[in-house]
């Protein structure tokens, strides 16, 4: 199923970075429970690091491991800007690895997209390959609407925002407190943006990998604010964000219910319907419609082996 923008409809809760030169983590991905993982050439990787990490990755694309990943698994490469000495050869190998999507670091405007999918074009990448854009810049926050409308031309890749929260603590100075407090109204611009295009959007990372009760507190406060998933640094952190960003029966239940209603005879031409004493319009079916897709790829994917 797709959505009218022909997005797929895929779980995103957890999606992990792993450096592409661990040659140890890659051989442990194959039983992780996470919904995706970006191999990543840009910031685990040092400068002189470069060529050979974009070489290992060729190889974990080339030799079989990677299509031996649980189905469902999204595959995403994080390149280097195109504006830095690595960008234009991280384009090339990605684009030859023939991921699910590639991510796009530090956007700052809509040209950041237009650039990499003018490239794409150029060397005939297949549509199916995707774009994901990292928004972690005070520029990129404020330009988060203009860019998610890349989401809505023709020919359009972009599918999905990652918000980059430690370059923006970084870059704004603002202080790094449990909460949020500073961070969150333009973490809510970020997922406004994305909702107003259609796009899925992911929460950054929580760094104290060992710190379980806190990082729950952050997936279930990201939950709430309406992203779709967390980036994550480590495989513990999975199996919480797999909760947090879960499906709850409650919410199956009412969207069958939706979608049952809206499937009546009587029902299908009609765009508000009345449903437990509430009034109910046709977009809350493409909701319902949507969830119920992501609710059997989850446990399509619990049911391969993957814990929750």
């Amino acid at each position: 199923m797709t959505t009218s923008s022909s997005r797929p409809v895929r779980p995103r809760r957890s999606v992990l970075y792993l450096p592409a030169n661990n040659a140890r983590a890659l051989d442990k991905l194959p039983g992780l429970s996470c919904d995706g993982v970006v191999f990543d050439l840009e910031d685990s990787i040092a400068p002189v690091a470069k060529d050979e990490a974009r070489e290992s990755l060729r190889r974990f694309f080339s030799d079989g491991r990677a299509a031996a990943l649980p189905a469902g698994m999204e595959k995403v490469i994080r390149i280097n800007s195109l504006s830095s000495p690595w960008g234009s050869e991280d384009l090339l190998a990605a684009r030859g690895c023939r991921p699910d999507a590639i991510l796009i670091p530090k956007v700052d405007a809509p040209e950041g997209i237009l650039a990499v999918e003018d490239a794409l074009d150029q060397t005939d990448a297949p549509a199916a390959l995707r774009l994901w854009a990292m928004i972690e810049t005070p520029r990129g926050v404020m330009n988060a609407g203009q860019i998610a409308r890349m989401a809505r031309t023709d020919g359009a890749r972009l599918d999905c925002f990652i918000t980059g929260t430690n370059d923006l603590l970084k870059e704004t100075g603002v202080a790094s407190l449990p909460g949020r407090p500073w961070l969150s109204s333009w973490l809510m611009q970020i997922v406004l943006a994305a909702r107003a295009y259609g796009l899925d959007v992911l929460d950054g990372v929580y760094n104290d990998f060992r710190d379980e009760a806190g990082l729950v507190r952050e997936c279930t406060d990201g939950q709430a604010m309406g992203f779709d998933g967390k980036t994550l640094i480590h495989p513990a952190q999975i199996a919480p964000a797999n909760q947090a960003f879960g499906i709850a029966e409650e919410q199956l239940a009412q969207a069958r219910a939706v979608a049952e209603a809206f499937a009546l005879p009587e029902n299908r031409g009609r765009g508000v319907i009345s449903l437990d004493g509430k009034m109910v319009e046709r977009l809350h079916l493409e909701m319902a419609e949507r969830l119920i897709e992501k609710a059997k790829r989850i446990a399509a994917r619990q049911g391969e082996g993957q814990t929750t």
